[in-house]
């Protein structure tokens, strides 16, 4: 058979799931940036870990390799100047960068969950694209050409002359009919 590739999980856990104060943290967050459920920020607290994992490898490297890693993190969104920018970095760093967040901020959407809606009704474009993931990563590049979908208008009936006038005889009839039995 082939090559099949085993899915993995993009995010851990918490060792402890009762901690009161993580989920207290956690709820803020959920609130804030209009998540559908906690694995969210479990899955940006895991990116945050492999950048910094990555970052901490590099420290002493080359300057030259430090500026590519640095440049590359500009490029998708997230603005740091040097290493210590980089470690210093948290999941609300990664939650900002998600396109239902940038749609909110871009005033496209009253609420983070309205943003929400309208990303997976398929009313949002980026970059003349339809994008249905809340949790798609916006770069500095794509964030201008984040657009609404342009609504479709409904061509409006136009009545005939002839039903128009039965429909104001019947609306008539019917009042005077109504007349009737409240004098009765």
């Amino acid at each position: 058979m082939g090559d099949i590739k085993r899915k993995r999980k993009k995010y851990e856990k918490p060792r402890k799931m009762f901690d009161s104060v993580r989920i207290k943290e956690e709820n803020v967050l959920v609130n804030a940036y209009g998540l559908k459920n906690k694995r969210e920020i479990w899955k940006a607290k895991s990116v945050t870990s492999k950048i910094r994992k990555r970052a901490k490898s590099l420290i002493s490297k080359s300057d030259e390799e430090i500026n590519t890693f640095i440049e590359k993190l500009k490029q998708r969104g997230i603005l740091v100047e040097n290493i210590s920018d980089v470690l210093a970095l948290g999941e609300k760093d990664i939650l900002e960068r998600r396109l239902q967040t940038v749609l909110f901020k871009k005033k496209l959407a009253n609420t983070p969950r309205q943003a929400r809606q309208l990303i997976t009704h398929k009313y949002v474009l980026v970059n003349g694209r339809v994008v249905n993931t809340p949790s798609f990563w916006v770069s500095r590049d794509l964030e201008g050409q984040i657009e609404l979908k342009p609504l479709k208008e409904k061509p409006k009936k136009e009545v005939a002359p002839v039903e128009e006038k039965a429909a104001e005889e019947s609306v008539e009839e019917s009042t005077e009919e109504n007349e009737k039995e409240k004098t009765e």
